[in-house]
């Protein structure tokens, strides 16, 4: 299927959203790993509930990315690992809780922050929908690491160390400034990347303010401008795991289907 001229979106739109899409597949992945493994009954539910809500919003926006000529089954059923362009924090399955709501934290954070920003007719009704999902998302999260920081502070530090280069890439280099950023030049969004960086760690400084989690600083060169894939949105080649792919396109299960 194919977009119209009038219709379509420039191409660095499309690998925006795409990567907003992405980010949200994988949240409902790391969600479903953690969906038992919570330190309570209510952080099980809460991760159930967020990782179906994500699901929901990946399926709106690949119906979208279809009109713009983005074929869908290369999207649902069809990609090798290093054509995903998820937030990078991702990429890894969480070994410890600590690292599973800070991996989660910032990348639905930031996805949030991307796709808020977007400005274009063809996404009306469709962001305030997910903000509302959003709001108890992110307000979840930010009560876990608040505990967090008290409880384990070096954890919550260690994993936001571990993890902020990768997300700041995701949401883009520092040279998107204003006047420099292509998707508010083309009319897309209205904020440029280097806005919404600030906005992002000024939020983790506020919600750790008072407790022993220091939050990495921002520096310009991380991610490197020259270095970053501007279509996957980081540095550097890695991805997910094969397994992690087939998980996410049903490998396992297509032996089941019902022709």
């Amino acid at each position: 299927m194919s977009a119209d001229a009038e219709s379509r979106w420039p191409e660095v739109a499309r690998d925006y959203v795409q990567a907003i899409a992405d980010t949200k597949l994988l949240l409902g992945q790391r969600y479903g790993e953690w969906m038992l493994k919570g330190p309570n009954l209510e952080d099980d539910i809460s991760g159930a509930s967020n990782g179906q809500d994500e699901i929901g919003q990946v399926r709106q926006l690949f119906r979208l990315l279809e009109k713009q000529g983005v074929d869908r089954d290369w999207l649902e059923t069809d990609r090798e690992p290093a054509e995903y362009a998820n937030a990078q924090p991702l990429d890894e399955e969480a070994e410890a809780w600590p690292t599973f709501m800070v991996q989660v934290a910032l990348s639905d954070r930031a996805a949030w922050l991307l796709l808020d920003a977007i400005r274009h007719e063809d996404f009306t009704g469709m962001v305030q929908k997910m903000g509302e999902d959003e709001y108890f998302h992110l307000e979840h999260h930010d009560a876990r690491l608040e505990t967090l920081a008290v409880d384990q502070p070096e954890a919550v530090e260690a994993a936001l160390e571990r993890y902020f280069p990768g997300i700041l890439a995701f949401i883009g280099p520092a040279t998107h400034g204003a006047g420099a950023d292509p998707l508010v030049e083309a009319g897309f969004t209205d904020r440029a990347v280097a806005e919404i960086r600030g906005a992002f760690r000024e939020h983790y400084v506020d919600l750790f303010a008072g407790t022993d989690v220091a939050v990495p600083a921002l520096t310009d060169d991380v991610p490197d401008p020259d270095e970053w894939d501007e279509k996957r949105r980081r540095s550097g080649d890695g991805h997910i795991d094969q397994r992690v792919a087939d998980q996410l396109q049903g490998v396992t299960n297509r032996e089941y289907v019902i022709e």
